[in-house]
Parts: C-alpha cells; structure tokens; sequence
C-alpha cells in the first residue's frame, strides 16, 4: 500500500501533514515526485509548473517568471521550479490541486511550505523508531529528458541526494518510478540499491524515446505487450500501470475483468503496481459511477475488487485510511 503524494485526499498534496496522516495510517511507503530547482536542489511536486500547488501567483516579486514552455511536446504556462532557487521556493506556500473536487483539503491551503526530497526522507527515516515499522519510498523522477537538454543529471542529483541522507546504501525499502527507461538505467548505474520501476500510461510514448526516435518510438503499449515486457524484464524490476490497462473498460465504461497484463508480467518475474485507487466519482470508470457529482464518491469498493483481483503487488491510493480498510498492507486482500 503506497501512499500516493502522502494522503492527497484530506491534505494537499505533498506536504509534510499529507506524508504524516499517511504514515500514521500505516501505509508500506510513500510516493514523492521530485523536480529540481534553479540551484539544483530536488523538490517534491507533481509537476515542475507550480501554480495549480502554490500560491506563487500571489506573489508580485515572481510575476515576471511566468512564462510558457514545451514540456514533452505540451506547451504549458505558469511558473516552473527551475526559474527559482530553493531559498525563493521556501517562501511559497502549497494549495490543494484539485480544490473544487477536494475542498476539505482546500481548506488547509497556504499554511504548509513545499518540502525538499532531502525533508522527506528525514521524515520517513524516523519513524521506524516510533512505530517499530519500516516504511519506504517510491521515488518519482519527473521529465528527465526535459531537464537534461537544460543540463540537470537528475540521476546524478538524486543518487547524491540519497546517500547525503543515509538512504544511498539500502538502509531503508526504496523503489525508483519514471515514465522515462532513460534516467532508472542511468541511476541503476550509479549504483543506488533499490527496486527499479517503469511507469507505463494507457496512451502514449516515453518522452525520453520521443526525443530520439520521435514517431517511432515505442509506445507505452507495446512495452505493455509481451515482447515488450520480456525486454523490461532484463532492465526493472517491476511497472506500474495506468489502473485503465488493468480494468480495460469496453466503451460503455465497463470491465469484464482485470487484463492479462498482471499475470503476463508476473509469468516474467515483474512486480507490477497500478495507479491510482481513488474513490471519487471522477475518477472512477463509468460502471463504478453513482449519482451526487464528481466529487461524492462512487462504489469505488467494486473498482478496487477487480484490481485486487488482478493479482497486483501494490497500489496507490490518495486516501490511505480507504486503502488500508480495503487493500490491507499490501494489494491483496
């Protein structure tokens, strides 16, 4: 049981009281994502443009550091994290993602400053001591081929990182996720212990493969595909997947049942986790749907039963008590 961001569904996003009420409810790890700043230092957010987390708009000294920029072929307007130092980044405060969906978690908007990777890994790496469990992380690498054309190794970042915390030589359960292969192999070769992860999407390529082979690059899909996870199987040690690679659903918004792609995976000796168990309506495939809005939630227990179901290693869930209820400290049930 991974929690997602910490505990997104009560606290914003990646914040230190979002990590602690997930801890707190006994999750296995955490999942921060991390992107650098102007000075190199990594910083947990779900993506380096920073408006929909921050109050950085309010902020008349940084109006003019907003600015568009294409971003694995997206063009995206805001603020980034690479146009600030960490010293600037710390005087901002974060702000639920998704406020009109999450409003009790909006309502602790702009009391928490944004964390440091380095804040995070204190965090964690203390509560063995207090609770006499051993929780990890599962480190997210945001747009690797993005900031490497801008000169930032962030494999390198994130291996000295880790071993300036006491994190750099197995000393606590640590999983690397990216949606790029590129930058896991690199950090694999610097020697960083730890489960090596592939994020695979329903659509799309690797933007790291996008950059080189452009249209031809191989697309999420086909590493989904059995040749394609016989080649994982030599390189990671686990996907996770899209949770809509696993449901599958028909057209009417309906499953028949997890997808082969668990079982296929496993027959080749790879974990596989899927993202992201959310009970909330909008998340929820249409089947799972029930009257009241987006934001009530849905008979997300049926969602989940299926996915449980397919056999998986783990999960992530924004709401970790939910989680715990249902998948227990693990996927299985």
């Amino acid at each position: 049981m991974i929690g997602h961001r910490g505990a997104p569904g009560y606290r914003p996003e990646h914040t230190r009281s979002s990590y602690e009420l997930a801890l707190r409810s006994g999750v296995d790890a955490v999942e921060p994502d991390v992107v650098p700043t102007r000075d190199g230092v990594l910083v947990i957010r779900h993506e380096n443009e920073i408006s929909t987390t921050t109050d950085v708009a309010d902020h008349p000294r940084f109006a003019d550091r907003r600015t568009t920029k294409t971003i694995d072929g997206v063009a995206r307007t805001g603020w980034f994290t690479e146009d600030f130092t960490w010293d600037e980044l710390s005087s901002l405060r974060s702000r639920e993602r998704l406020p009109r969906l999450r409003p009790d978690s909006a309502a602790f908007d702009d009391s928490e400053p944004m964390l440091r990777l380095r804040d995070l890994l204190d965090l964690v790496a203390v509560r063995p001591e207090r609770s006499g469990r051993r929780p990890g992380v599962v480190l997210e690498i945001k747009h690797a081929a993005y900031f490497e054309a801008r000169g930032y190794d962030l494999a390198a970042l994130v291996a000295d990182e880790l071993r300036g915390a006491g994190w750099g030589a197995g000393e606590h359960p640590l999983w690397f996720e990216s949606f790029e292969p590129t930058v896991l192999a690199r950090l694999r070769a610097l020697g960083v212990p730890g489960e090596y992860v592939f994020l695979l999407e329903a659509d799309g390529a690797p933007a790291d493969l996008v950059a080189v082979d452009g249209a031809s690059a191989r697309t999420y899909a086909a590493w989904a595909a059995p040749d394609g996870l016989d080649e994982l199987a030599r390189t990671v040690d686990g996907v996770s997947l899209d949770k809509q690679m696993i449901l599958a659903p028909d057209s009417r918004g309906r499953t028949a049942g997890s997808a082969p792609v668990v079982a296929d995976a496993h027959a080749r000796g790879l974990a596989v986790f899927t993202w992201t168990c959310r009970p909330e309506n909008a998340f929820l495939i249409r089947q799972f749907r029930t009257p009241g809005g987006k934001a009530s939630f849905g008979d997300y227990r049926a969602e989940w039963d299926v996915i449980a179901a397919s056999g998986v290693d783990g999960v992530f869930v924004d709401h970790a008590d939910l989680g715990m209820d249902f998948f227990g400290g693990s996927a299985q049930r």
